[in-house]
């Protein structure tokens, strides 16, 4: 077999038993790896809690990783959310994926729970659990230090081992599995690390044909505006995004209240350079970079981090949006969530956080102390405990990231359809709203846009299962990506292909949902979007958004993927049928 190992390695902490199975060739193909791997392995336990020891933490490569691949030395991890109750992924990058193929394995599995802390440690064909006592309520930097020796590291920090709804999976490079709260999940298991090493070589079949596509895949990053050129990710990194942003009037200010902050050249792409000299970083092996670091290797914030610790805040410090971004690192805390958290609390309280206040509520939080037991507990939670339950920018609990609504109505429905929350990068309809010059004046029109949301999801599942980075696509597309795929495991996939495989994917994850009780109910915005305008000016307009051509068009979304006026499943035995 070629590209895929073909192999899981199964882990039970409660028995300390580790063991290798076959994965059936035929779930490779109709899966890929990552994400769509992830999700079919979790058939049969997807109504579990997601603090039940039987439920599955699952870490999952692409058939591309380890493969000179451009942004594929990426991996998934699958469980259910805590935050959320939605089945849940994140991908993240760095040296973790490559080393995990090359020890043999597509998937880890991690199941029970460890009576007490311990490190999973793989090298090769051996897996073993180390007593982690001593590592127990260390921060993400030191766990990496004391471990590194063994292997790339994988570890929660306080928030995880506390059980914060939205505590991340760090990773030794400081890539971040973030969002949803799997470092929660993983804290429960009483499992502080996972490191691992591994030697064996990801074989192409065809190494000719491999190299040829490699070669149009960075022609068109090359070509691309907004990877190398005007844009600028891989110059600027993320926080490019921060001037147009402000440009498009749409980016979320006091907890979503405005659109404008007029601080934000403060913290943005240019200021960011102007201030700490960085320097590229990024994904193992990845060419674009977008990552940066201070030339002593901190690692800088990316967009939404930056915006959420500064204008959803009113904080126009970058010194403190940058301390803000280093401590919820180290405490392996997600920072779209802690910051839109904080962000809630400070408008039910009628004053948002000075930057000075806000490392020692970030350390509250991780620690569950004071204010921070109830804010560990994610912004729907907290605001409905204080009686204001409107508060909470969320969709199904997952806080909304730095793209206003009310700018971009794709995105709107995107945040609602998502079948993992409120997130911008299920759909990520950034290029058709966003990016385009001139700007998309259909950006405030629904018409059409349940069709390209479904689209968007499907492609995007695939990508996800490649595992490939989503701004590979900003020049790529997925034609060069499965001509990768087919050079590499003799399996010829079309674009076409690849998009139903993303169809299966989102369905699945879907019936996953409902079958938890998730209902059309759960894919609403706030009130505050279709009650309260954006800040209009400089010749645009930022109304309120339409909520009977949402609800339209949210019914359009359902009858495309064949769900009933509720968002459920008419068809009961869908999942009978999946490979």
């Amino acid at each position: 077999m070629h590209g895929w190992t073909g192999n899981i390695l199964r882990v039970d902490l409660t028995t300390g038993r580790a063991w290798r199975e076959d994965i059936p060739r035929e779930v490779l193909h109709a899966y890929l790896g990552g994400r769509g791997l992830g999700v079919r392995l979790l058939r049969d336990r997807h109504r579990l809690d997601p603090f039940d020891p039987d439920l599955p933490l699952i870490f999952a490569v692409g058939p591309l990783c380890g493969t000179p691949a451009p942004t594929a030395a990426r991996l998934t991890v699958v469980s259910r959310s805590p935050l959320t109750g939605t089945v849940y992924d994140c991908s993240a990058g760095g040296r973790f994926p490559w080393r995990l193929k090359a020890a043999g394995v597509d998937v880890l599995s991690i199941e029970g729970e460890s009576p007490q802390p311990v490190v999973l440690a793989i090298s090769g064909e051996s897996a073993e659990l180390l007593p982690a006592c001593d590592l127990w309520g260390k921060g993400v930097h030191e766990t990496v230090a004391l471990l590194a020796g063994r292997g790339s590291v994988a570890t929660i920090g306080p928030a995880g081992e506390n059980g914060v709804l939205f505590a991340n999976i760090m990773m030794g490079e400081g890539n971040s599995v973030g969002r949803g709260g799997l470092g929660a999940v993983m804290g429960k298991k009483r499992l502080k690390a996972v490191v691992v090493n591994g030697d064996r070589p990801v074989t192409l079949l065809d190494r000719k044909r491999f190299d040829h596509a490699r070669q149009d895949v960075m022609r068109l990053f090359r070509a691309s505006p907004v990877i190398f050129g005007e844009l600028g990710i891989a110059e600027y990194g993320t926080p490019a995004l921060v001037d147009l942003m402000r440009q498009r009037r749409m980016a979320p200010t006091e907890n979503f209240r405005r659109t404008v902050f007029d601080g934000a050249a403060n913290y943005s792409g240019p200021a960011l350079r102007r201030e700490y000299r960085p320097k590229n970083d990024g994904c193992y092996g990845c060419p674009i970079q977008c990552k940066k670091s201070t030339p002593q290797g901190e690692h800088l914030p990316e967009y939404e981090t930056v915006s959420h610790f500064g204008a959803l805040n009113g904080i126009a410090s970058l010194a403190a949006i940058v301390r803000s971004n280093t401590l919820c690192n180290e405490l392996g805390l997600d920072t779209i969530s802690a910051a839109a958290t904080i962000s809630a609390w400070g408008e039910w309280r009628g004053r948002f956080p000075t930057a000075d206040e806000v490392p020692a509520l970030l350390a509250d939080i991780a620690c569950r102390r004071r204010d921070g037991e109830l804010l560990s507990l994610g912004s729907r939670r907290a605001a409905a405990a204080l009686g204001r339950p409107e508060l909470s920018m969320s969709v199904k609990s997952l806080e909304l990231p730095a793209y206003d609504p009310r700018g971009a109505y794709g995105m709107a429905l995107a945040y609602c359809t998502s079948n993992r929350g409120g997130c911008h990068l299920r759909a990520y309809p950034i290029s058709h709203e966003i990016l385009r010059k001139p700007v998309a004046t259909d950006r405030f029109s629904f018409s059409g846009k349940a069709r390209i949301i479904k689209i968007a999801e499907d492609t995007n599942a695939a990508v996800d299962s490649l595992v490939a980075c989503k701004f590979s696509f900003f020049g790529a597309t997925l034609e060069e990506y499965a001509e990768l795929l087919a050079a590499t495991t003799g399996m010829e996939y079309t674009p076409q292909g690849l998009k139903e495989v993303g169809e299966r994917i989102c369905l699945t994850e879907r019936f996953y949902n409902c079958a938890n009780g998730f209902t059309v109910q759960d894919d609403l915005l706030p009130e505050r979007f279709f009650s309260e305008p954006g800040s209009s000016g400089e010749g645009i307009e930022i109304p309120p958004i339409d909520r009977a051509r949402f609800d339209e068009e949210l019914q359009k979304y359902y009858r495309i993927r064949g769900l009933t006026a509720e968002g459920v499943f008419a068809d009961a035995d869908f999942l009978v049928r999946q490979p």
